[in-house]
């Protein structure tokens, strides 16, 4: 485990190397889904997802792909992949919209800074997978006021706060 108290920024990008980003600051929460649907989609036994404000993820090279992809809500997500080798960097998901991304923690070229804060969808992990004492896991999603620390809630109040309230649609 690194040691480093404050890692940021760190950097990342797809395995061709054709998109590189760079994540500011410390994510709001990170954690590792074990759903169904997350399995199928990386092809693994989890996702691990760091949450962060869009705005402190910078595109550093190259230009990335906007997928849209079905999710277990139903509501989809839109998945950020390198056009050329296809690799995910990160998602918005339809309840965090656009303003969060969850990057794909696996993209980090120091991917060992960031452990899961959370196990999420636990129900559903695969039997072989041993979670660690004294990391929190939960059955299906859990409570952020619960969960996470007092500055990400405060950041995510700020956020919020930010967004223009969502008003009728234009004809």
């Amino acid at each position: 485990m690194p040691t480093d108290p404050d890692p940021f920024p760190l950097e990342g990008g797809c395995t061709c190397r054709a998109v590189r980003y760079r994540m500011t600051t410390r994510p709001l929460f990170v954690h590792c889904c074990h759903c169904r649907w997350c399995q199928r989609e990386t092809g693994s036994a989890f996702a691990l997802n760091a949450m962060v404000e869009a705005e402190r993820v910078q595109l550093l090279q190259g230009e990335i792909e906007l997928v849209v992809t079905p999710s277990e809500s139903g509501k989809g997500q839109k998945i950020a992949r390198c056009p050329h080798c296809r690799v995910a960097l990160w998602s918005h998901y339809a309840g965090a919209g656009d303003v969060v991304c969850f990057v794909r923690v696996g993209t980090l070229d120091a991917p060992d800074h960031l452990p899961p804060d959370i196990h999420i969808f636990t129900m559903s992990k695969q039997p072989w997978v041993l979670l660690p004492p004294g990391t929190p896991a939960v059955a299906e999603y859990y409570s952020r006021a619960e969960h996470w620390p007092a500055e990400s809630l405060e950041r995510a109040r700020a956020l919020k706060a930010s967004r223009p309230p969502a008003g009728p649609m234009a004809g």
